[in-house]
């Protein structure tokens, strides 16, 4: 059976190929009217016709096709972003495609050079090691996004929370309370999101006369085990902390996990307070404490980003950051120091 063609659509719902191109277009069918947009999706539906996608990319010259790097997808806080983003580019007419590199420099590499071969026409990415040469090299003039994360090369565009607030957010809550001897367990250095909101703990606590240096231990990745490695260091050194305050939420699960064999009560001798409010962390026990980040809209608002610098030549792309307000979700983690 020989394979339907766009000028059978045409044919069959009696217009030209032109109209049905710009009706199974998602950018172009607000161009016609309503009703010869429904009669040619009629139509297509009909001889079940599928758009040829290499055809296509041959004549715009595009791929239509967006690669995404993700630092680890078991975390629950990135299928949110990826959602959104899939949504605004499936709106654009892209399709994603999503690698995941483990949070290695090497694998991010090689992630990064597989989708520039496959002609993606951009990229969206969240992981922590494209600010070196190589990477900036590799992936020549096409447009990239930023999402949860900072680059040092203001010409592109981030879509980022605002850290600050959102720490501020966390460390006064903890203060309010009563707390004094607070603790963060910051993420690894090598990060934005890890320097960002370590450096907003130590302004804020400084602000508010309750920083220690001492009191604050880098996890070596944001992962649950080095969490909780790094709750156990700051307890065997600082047994007397009240409160901590975590990066994110895998570390400060990890954390949780450290006081309960260290037998220490949360909320009832430490509370503990999270950063991102990822999916769950209201059932775990008790329920956690945490600084709410949209994701959805995070990766959303990245993907309409990118859409725009897609519909602009190079020189004309515009370079913005888009910064997300935090909130913070109080849930049964803290509590005021001695709490019964």
């Amino acid at each position: 059976m020989a394979k339907t063609t766009m000028s059978d659509v045409a044919r069959f719902a009696g217009v030209d190929v032109s109209t049905v191109s710009r009706a199974l277009n998602e950018r172009t069918a607000a161009m016609l009217r309503s009703e010869t947009v429904e009669r040619v999706l009629a139509a297509a539906s009909e001889l079940g016709y599928q758009p040829n996608v290499l055809a296509r990319g041959l004549r715009t010259q595009r791929s239509h096709t967006v690669g995404m790097l993700l630092p680890d997808l078991t975390n629950p806080f990135f299928p949110p972003i990826v959602r959104g983003l899939e949504d605004a580019l499936d709106a654009g007419g892209y399709t994603l495609i999503v690698t995941n590199t483990d949070n290695d420099a090497r694998r991010e590499a090689r992630s990064l050079q597989s989708l520039v071969g496959r002609q993606v026409d951009g990229l969206v990415v969240a992981t922590s090691h494209l600010d070196s040469d190589e990477g900036t090299a590799a992936v020549g003039n096409l447009p990239v996004v930023l999402v949860n994360r900072r680059g040092t090369d203001p010409s592109v565009p981030a879509v980022v929370p605002d850290d600050a607030a959102g720490v501020t957010l966390a460390v006064r809550h903890l203060l309010d309370l009563g707390h004094r001897r607070i603790a963060h367990v910051a993420g690894p250095t090598d990060t934005s999101t890890g320097r960002s909101r370590a450096e907003a703990f130590e302004t804020f606590a400084t602000d508010a006369g309750v920083y220690d240096p001492a009191l604050v231990e880098h996890a070596a990745i944001f992962a649950v085990g080095d969490g909780m490695e790094a709750c156990q260091r700051l307890l065997e050194q600082h047994p007397d902390v009240t409160a901590i305050c975590a990066a994110n939420d895998l570390l400060a699960i990890g954390c949780l996990r450290a006081l309960r064999a260290a037998g220490r009560r949360v909320p009832q001798e430490v509370s503990l307070v999270g950063f991102n409010d990822m999916p769950l962390v209201d059932l775990i026990d008790p329920p956690l404490t945490t600084v709410r980040i949209p994701q959805y809209e995070m990766g959303r608002r990245a993907g309409e980003l990118l859409l725009g610098l897609l519909d602009d030549p190079p020189a004309r792309r515009a370079r913005k950051a888009v910064e997300l307000a935090p909130e913070l979700v109080v849930r049964q983690s803290t509590a005021a120091p001695g709490a019964s």
